[in-house]
């Protein structure tokens, strides 16, 4: 395996950004800027973390790239993005103000024009970590037109390259979780075992692709695998934090599992349990496993995504579950861990082959626990295939006691 065949190449970029300047030509703006940082990632291949530094990429008609940085990010941004020219500030609130000098450089690429309309995915940089500065509006005189419908959907459809990096985050979210599992034990405590798991599988990736591998993600810098305070009745928290929980008999476990690579994701996640579950355990457990199955059957192309919801729903109805129903079937997955569309009632995009999705339906119940299990697929002609590969019976997520 070589570098080049585990990363997103040159010439892809370009693709996107000529695909971009369609956009801008075919709404007839003067170009195109934008400030999210995953957008820019997604174009350039520059990854950063937002502060409250203002960072913009800018396009305009004539198809010109540049970006717009301050002092600190200068040699990264030349070195890692694919651009045309890099411009910067000394740092902010500075002076003069970051916004003058993007300002200037909107000027000299001929972007500012009393009148006209300028697109981008956000109304001027985000108010974060202090950061305050004019509007797109106020500091050029046009008329903001917002792209992030347009930026969502061109995302969601996933390259041969893009799957790859997917797969690959597939795999070492798969060893995580299996260590994950193999560390849990009654009176240990969720903190421990989770940065073991993690760490070790973190290890072993390294140890296999290390030269090949750039996480390209704020948060992880590798496999990661987790509980996040889903054990025992918390486990009906779709959403819970870690509270450093010790694992006890007859706890219900939802786990959860990721791997950054090169900026994409994939999720996994699992119920377990501590011993052998009991009847309404298995019960909520095997109606959970089916409901998840009833999804993968309803996904395929030509499909719309509130569909898919709608026969989960219809599931829940017929099985008088609805009590135990918090959240949609799943969402669209890729640069970041949840993109549209969504697999939703509200949502009515039409599935379309390489969009990559979470399929991850749930129960939940104070009085028992929570039951999800959550996996990441690609839509193919002919329906789906599932990436991620771990075992879904009940019988292989048990925790000996």
């Amino acid at each position: 395996m070589t570098i080049q065949a585990i990363r997103i190449q040159p010439a892809e970029f370009s693709q996107r950004t000529e695909q971009l300047q369609q956009f801008v030509l075919a709404d007839n703006l003067r170009g195109v800027l934008l400030f999210d940082s995953i957008n820019i990632l997604y174009f350039t291949g520059f990854a950063f973390m937002p502060t409250e530094r203002l960072i913009a990429y800018v396009l305009n008609a004539a198809g010109e790239r540049a970006m717009v940085v301050p002092r600190l990010e200068l040699e990264h941004a030349q070195a890692e993005a694919q651009i045309d020219r890099v411009v910067h500030y000394q740092e902010y609130p500075g002076d003069p103000h970051p916004t003058a000098v993007l300002k200037q450089l909107l000027s000299d690429m001929d972007m500012i024009k009393a009148g006209d309309r300028l697109g981008a995915d956000l109304n001027g940089y985000p108010w974060i970590f202090g950061y305050e500065g004019a509007t797109l509006e106020a500091l050029t005189g046009m008329e903001f037109v917002n792209m992030q419908g347009q930026l969502n959907r061109m995302q969601a459809i996933k390259s041969a390259a893009e799957l790859a990096l997917i797969k690959e985050s597939c795999k070492w979210t798969h060893l995580a979780h299996m260590l994950l599992q193999r560390y849990t034990a009654v009176n240990e405590t969720e903190t421990a075992v989770g940065l073991r798991a993690s760490q070790e599988a973190t290890l072993i990736m390294l140890d296999t692709i290390g030269p090949l591998y750039r996480s390209q993600d704020m948060w992880n810098n590798g496999p990661s695998a987790y509980y996040r305070g889903q054990i025992g009745r918390g486990a009906a928290i779709p959403h819970a934090l870690a509270n450093n929980i010790t694992f006890q008999p007859g706890d219900v476990l939802v786990t959860g599992a990721a791997c950054p690579m090169w900026g994409y994701n994939s999720e996994l996640e699992r119920t377990m349990f501590v011993g052998e579950p009991d009847k309404r355990q298995k019960e909520l457990f095997n109606h959970a496993k089916t409901v998840q199955e009833v999804a993968f059957e309803t996904l395929k192309p030509g499909v719309h995504c509130c569909d898919v919801d709608s026969a989960v729903r219809a599931y829940y109805e017929e099985h008088n579950l609805m009590p135990y129903w918090r959240h949609h079937t799943g969402h669209a997955i890729g640069l970041r861990y949840h993109e549209g569309p969504f697999l939703d009632t509200g949502d009515d995009t039409i599935i379309g082959e390489g969009m990559v999705f979470t399929v991850e339906p749930g129960l939940y119940t104070p009085e028992v626990g929570g039951f999800r299990h959550s996996d990441t697929v690609v839509i193919t002609a002919g329906g789906i295939e599932i990436l991620t590969y771990y075992p879904r019976d009940w019988t292989s997520l048990v925790i000996p006691i």
